[in-house]
């Protein structure tokens, strides 16, 4: 017997992979976790001679247990080639005192084409050992880089559609122009009047209606999902800082056992949660740097014990990490939780009628690992233009934000530990509040005139993704109120 799936609200939903990836989310609203973290079984010393794509087969072989070898390494071969554009797939670059793994060389230029070039795999691959009938609706919120590269991922895979809801004020203009210029039979793309946590909730209360899944049953649809509460989402995710290590470790950099840190720019807690279980399956991290922006209600939670989403939602220039409700965290609270999915549903019934709830002692000194911190918009700013004026070298607002937090760490600890930052969007993605990082009178210039001061700054190729939507037609331009999102579903696949 392989590995099996948990639900975190309740102990007797048990799910083989394929069948959490295909569902997204489980009964009750809980996520899926598997029954154990498994160990590593090749040693980093066999992992530092091997290719990204070696890697990836070594850590997904241990939690997607009922895949063949051939159909995962057909999964892993599709998704990562030439649409990334560097053959490690990855790149760690050392800037200043810390290494910066790039994971943003993919088709939407964010990290969240590492986990979505191969979800569309996983997903026709689950289909069919699963022998699903039905049509799969992608059902997703996003705070600006999931929803484009689920749909770059998406578009046009047969027996597939893909739904995407957005907060129409609360994207960057790129990533807003990357949405609703996707081409694809099957894409649809709505902003809605509201923000992530708006487009969240919405999302889920559609996964959770009864009614709904039966009308869409009996119309040929069942929904999944390609936000990171899928577990097929998360798995593709602990690659790549197993890879970090192994990659460090191949240059001379650390010694095989040695220690190193992992700071992670947060919203959600699904990246940082990847570093978590890579860590629980032996990669040698000491602390995990959970890093926030001004809505710091990780930051809180860290410090206090107490997460309560009961506060101002503001909108800042690192758009992907505002949010207030971060889905993933409950994944850590089951774990530390004992794997007790009463006690978890107790806690997250609580955030969903108070908005706040309050972990044990005991919970939080299993949270040893992680350390949190936030920077302001202005320390934000500030990092970027450091970073330019000290490397050349020029960061996204998300990246700023982890160097930001970096730097607090190491004054307040004096760790001194070799530390990998998560880089996880291209600055091209956020130009203007990266131009105006490093010199506010750019602030008079039109988006793609920043684009091109940004290359010759930088003097970084400007990514495919960004050529392709200068002049892209915008083909979707629907907008909705929150109330409205179940009623655009419906109309989308004619049922109801």
């Amino acid at each position: 017997m392989g590995l099996v799936y948990n639900s975190t609200r309740n102990a007797s939903e048990t799910v083989q992979a394929s069948e959490a990836i295909l569902k997204g989310l489980a009964n009750e609203g809980g996520l899926f976790v598997p029954s154990e973290i498994p160990a590593l079984d090749r040693s980093f010393s066999e992992l530092a001679q091997m290719s990204y794509q070696e890697i990836a087969y070594e850590v997904m072989k241990l939690y997607l247990t009922d895949f063949t070898e051939e159909e995962l390494k057909h999964c892993i071969r599709s998704a990562y080639d030439s649409k990334f554009d560097t053959e490690s797939i990855a790149s760690l670059v050392k800037k200043k005192d810390a290494y910066f793994l790039e994971l943003f060389h993919g088709a939407t230029i964010a990290f969240k084409d590492m986990a979505l070039s191969i979800l569309p795999y996983l997903m026709t691959t689950s289909a069919k050992k699963n022998h699903v009938r039905n049509e799969i609706v992608i059902l997703t919120a996003t705070s600006g880089d999931t929803g484009k590269a689920a749909l770059a991922g998406f578009a046009d895979v047969p027996g597939t559609r893909i739904i995407v809801f957005y907060p129409k004020h609360g994207v960057s203009p790129i990533q807003e122009r990357q949405m609703v210029t996707q081409r694809g039979e099957n894409t649809y793309v709505i902003g809605i009047e509201g923000n992530f946590d708006d487009a969240q909730t919405g999302v889920k209360k559609m996964f959770q209606d009864p009614v709904l899944a039966e009308e869409m049953n009996a119309a040929g649809y069942q929904f999944s999902s390609a936000n990171s509460i899928n577990i097929g989402r998360l798995v593709p995710q602990v690659v790549y800082y197993v890879y970090s290590y192994a990659a460090l470790l191949a240059r001379g950099e650390i010694r095989e056992g040695e220690e190193i840190n992992v700071v992670v720019p947060t919203g959600n807690f699904g990246n940082i949660l990847a570093a978590y279980y890579a860590k629980l399956m032996g990669t040698p991290i000491a602390k995990l740097i959970c890093a926030s922006n001004e809505n710091k209600v990780l930051f809180d939670f860290f410090s206090t014990g107490c997460y309560d989403r009961n506060r101002e939602f503001i909108l800042t220039s690192s758009p992907s990490m505002d949010i207030l409700i971060s889905s993933n965290l409950e994944r850590l609270i089951y774990q530390t939780a004992g794997r007790d999915a009463d006690k978890n549903k107790e806690l997250m019934r609580s955030l969903n009628e108070t908005g706040r709830y309050t972990v044990t002692d005991e919970m939080r000194r299993q949270m040893d690992a992680f350390y949190g911190n936030y920077a302001s918009e202005q320390e934000t700013a500030q990092a970027i233009k450091a970073m330019y004026e000290a490397e050349g070298y020029i960061m996204d607002t998300h990246t700023a934000v982890a160097d930001s937090v970096y730097r607090k760490y190491k004054e307040e600890t004096k760790d001194g530990r070799k530390t990998v930052i998560a880089s996880t969007a291209s600055p091209y993605k956020f130009t203007r509040s990266v131009m105006n990082a490093i010199d506010p009178s750019y602030d008079n210039r039109s988006d793609f005139e920043l684009i091109d001061e940004l290359n010759k700054l930088s003097g970084v190729k400007i990514p495919q993704a960004i050529e392709d939507i200068r002049s892209a037609p915008v083909l979707h331009d629907t907008v909705c109120e929150t109330e409205d999102m179940c009623k655009e579903v419906k109309r989308i696949l004619s049922i109801g």
